[in-house]
């Protein structure tokens, strides 16, 4: 059989043998031809082949060594701390008479399609891979690095502490919290992979990218109220993407509730599942019971006894995923404070809103500073009445307030119909504590007295008016 025939049916067998190939280890298989005498000159040469196909011959195995070496130097600055191999070069060595090689076509092939990987850790999800990091110790940081992101590392510390301990778990105090629980949803192991270096990360970029995950086609209900941008807000998309997410639809299109639109989402690679518990001091509410009083007039209460929260301690186990919990039980509770009902006695009286026709002194204390009749040029209506023991203004009578407010020279003025006829006026007062349409007893406080409007000085103006006709309120107070 011919050199050149035998080198076209090359088994693929012996290609495959050699696929990862090390700088240090290069593959070879030695092929000899034809009949051999003692004279004959019997040369070698190396068949190299790129994932399998040849793409050349050299005379020397250092010829492709030192191809490989260069590509990896260039490569090692840049990716220190990985140890990198070429991965699809394979080499045959072959023995015949005369064999041709052509090094300088094969190096510049090789220096163009070689391929240089790097060993590394994978960590596998569900038996696939979806992170690859430089070793295992960095593998495992990056997944209890992703735990952490869940629980704070002394709790893990503490649980790790305790995970071949047979001793039972002794009883919570109050306010405290143990963590029982930190495991993956999915099942997770760690293997060894050979990869393209770019693709390795470090142990916090790789936490980032199992959380993120990969997207995940999702549908969403539109519900009353929804709009185009909430909805994309909502799930982290922009409008423009929403609507390419959904064709046919357009900014104008018009939303039917329970319509279902799609808003592909990233579904993480692990879910973190956490299991804690926690003995809680919770405030237990005051009750409030309210007792009807005959004796005290409507609208007034009473406070006969504070009320006092009580307290207690819930012993709750929970149950989260990926940091929202989905699952409380709560296992006992101890009150350790009864709480205290608070007891409000209420009003029921009718105030009447008739007054008696016997007027009481408007104010606390205090004299008549001014009174009936003209001064000045024109008639006060009214008596003034200064220098209380304190500001409090009181209604005259039963009776309903028919005015409150600013009333121009009166300033803060209160007008009561007393539905007997009376009519009571107190003006200048510094603020009002009635509104119109209130009925009010006899010594009921209705304001404060000052000097709003055209007065000089603090003081209270009062008028007393009987079948709309201007009375003197001395003759009647």
């Amino acid at each position: 059989m011919s050199n050149q025939n035998k080198e076209k049916k090359t088994p693929r067998k012996y290609m495959t043998l050699f696929k990862r190939v090390a700088i240090t280890s290069i593959a070879l298989s030695t092929l000899v031809f034809g009949t051999v005498s003692a004279d004959s000159k019997i040369q070698t040469v190396y068949h190299v082949y790129i994932d399998g196909e040849r793409i050349g011959t050299v005379d020397s195995k250092n010829v492709v060594e030192n191809v490989i070496k260069q590509k990896i130097d260039s490569l090692q600055e840049q990716y220190q701390g990985l140890t990198l191999v070429a991965d699809n070069v394979s080499v045959i060595e072959e023995h015949a008479f005369s064999p041709k090689s052509n090094n300088a076509i094969t190096v510049k092939k090789l220096e163009s399609e070689i391929e240089v990987v790097a060993d590394a850790k994978a960590i596998t999800v569900d038996g696939a891979p979806v992170a690859y990091l430089k070793d295992e110790e960095d593998a495992n940081t990056a997944l209890k690095q992703l735990k952490l992101q869940y629980v704070k590392e002394e709790d893990l510390q503490e649980l790790e502490a305790r995970a071949d301990s047979e001793e039972p778990l002794p009883a919570l105090a109050e306010g405290q919290s143990r963590l029982l629980d930190v495991t993956f949803e999915e099942k997770v192991s760690v293997s060894d992979e050979k990869i393209a270096p770019d693709q390795i990360n470090n142990p916090a970029d790789t936490v980032t990218l199992l959380q993120k995950g990969t997207l995940e086609e999702k549908k969403y209900a539109v519900k009353e109220g929804d709009v185009l941008g909430s909805i994309a807000v909502d799930h982290e998309l922009k409008t423009a993407e929403l609507l390419a997410l959904n064709p046919g639809m357009t900014e104008d299109t018009l939303l039917q509730i329970g319509q279902e639109l799609n808003v592909t989402a990233y579904k993480p690679f692990l879910t973190v599942v956490v299991k804690m518990e926690q003995n809680k001091q919770e405030t237990i509410k005051f009750e409030t019971k309210v007792n009807e009083n005959s004796s005290m007039f409507k609208g007034d209460k009473k406070v006969t006894q504070e009320g006092q929260d009580g307290e207690k301690t819930v012993h709750y186990e929970y149950k989260t995923v990926n940091g929202v919990t989905i699952e409380t039980n709560k296992l006992n509770e101890t009150v350790t404070k009864e709480p205290i009902t608070e007891i409000i006695e209420k009003g029921t009286k009718v105030v009447p809103s008739r007054g008696s026709g016997q007027l009481a002194w408007p104010a606390v204390g205090g004299y008549v500073s001014s009174k009936v009749g003209y001064r000045w040029g024109s008639l006060h209506k009214g008596i003034d009445i200064a220098r209380p023991s304190n500001l409090a203004i009181k209604a005259a009578d039963n009776g309903k307030v028919v005015e409150a407010g600013y009333s121009g020279g009166y300033g803060n003025k209160v007008v009561i119909n007393h539905n007997n006829g009376m009519k009571t006026v107190y003006a200048h007062l510094s603020s009002i504590s009635v509104s119109v349409g209130q009925t009010v007893t006899k010594g009921q406080q209705i304001g404060v007295m000052g000097s709003t409007g055209n007065s000089t000085g603090t003081h209270l103006h009062f008028e007393l008016y009987i079948n709309g006709v201007l009375k003197n309120p001395l003759e009647y107070l």
